[in-house]
């Protein structure tokens, strides 16, 4: 088998398919390896440790097939478990490789989207618990104000495919009316949460014209571009030869290709790893 170097694209379940799909669409050729820990999804309502846990160990598993580069295309982990991984975890026997997160990429901008000022942040309750988004945006655009809502429910129902369903309408609506009554001047809803472009189209249908929702793939991905352009020595050891392949470490891969096929707009092949 050729031996390949690819980007690892990490999430604790299906939602990292939605920027996956993104840096694909931007960066054609390269290989890449999407890993998923769908056994232990999800990780929003999880403690600190248990994410880091959880996250650091697919982060060897994506390390020890080559990976020299990889994102976690998860909120939760870029929120609890990034700066330990880049700051402690990689210390010794890493030089070489990197680890990128979500959050930054995506609070370089997002105050550009907003002429009010103001912005909802709707993400798992590890998300909004953690300040992150509220922190990162503050360095990069002082004077937005940043509302959150933690939105617990949305991807039980995405996971299990109920997202599109009818009892999925209550909770949308729940979290929305929920975040628009902390601010009047909201204009932009940040999709916190890789899982949520499913809901997209629905929480649209809830909100007033002047509203817009933002969904982080592109964003993540022109980042990524720019990344591999400043960073050559990386962008050097990277593989260029289009394969992309899918692990999951829930046994069902069967329920999981059905599941991700949606979330990748394309069809999936998966392979079962244990951790």
């Amino acid at each position: 088998m050729q031996s390949t170097r690819p980007i690892g694209i990490f999430d604790s379940g299906l939602g990292g398919l939605t920027v996956f799909k993104s840096i694909a669409e931007k960066l054609p050729g390269y290989d890449y390896i999407y890993f998923g820990d769908n056994s232990r999804a999800p990780y929003g309502n999880r403690s600190f440790n248990t994410i880091h846990q959880y996250t650091w160990e697919c982060v060897q598993w994506l390390f020890g097939q080559g990976c020299p580069l990889i994102i976690l295309a998860c909120n939760t982990a870029s929120a609890k478990a990034l700066r330990t991984i880049q700051q402690r975890d990689m210390l010794n026997g890493y030089a070489n490789k990197r680890v990128l997160g979500v959050i930054r990429p995506t609070a370089e901008v997002i105050g550009d989207y907003s002429q009010s000022g103001e912005i909802g942040v709707l993400g798992t309750k590890g998300t909004v618990q953690s300040e992150s988004y509220a922190i990162e945006i503050n360095k990069f655009f002082p004077d937005v104000k940043v509302y959150q809502q933690a939105c617990p429910l949305w991807v039980p129902l995405i996971e299990n495919g109920e997202y599109n369903k009818p009892g999925a309408e209550y909770y949308i609506k729940l979290y929305l009316d929920q975040i628009l009554a902390q601010s009047s001047s909201i204009d932009t809803l940040l999709l916190a949460c890789t899982h949520y472009p499913l809901l997209q189209d629905r929480i649209k249908a809830y909100l007033p014209e002047n509203i817009q929702v933002v969904a982080q793939g592109d964003i993540v991905a022109n980042s990524l571009v720019d990344y591999l352009k400043r960073h050559s020595e990386i962008e050097s050891n990277i593989t260029q030869n289009g394969v992309k392949r899918f692990f999951t470490t829930t046994d069902d891969t069967q329920e999981f290709d059905q599941h991700a096929s949606l979330f990748f707009s394309a069809p999936v092949k998966s392979e079962y790893v244990a951790i």
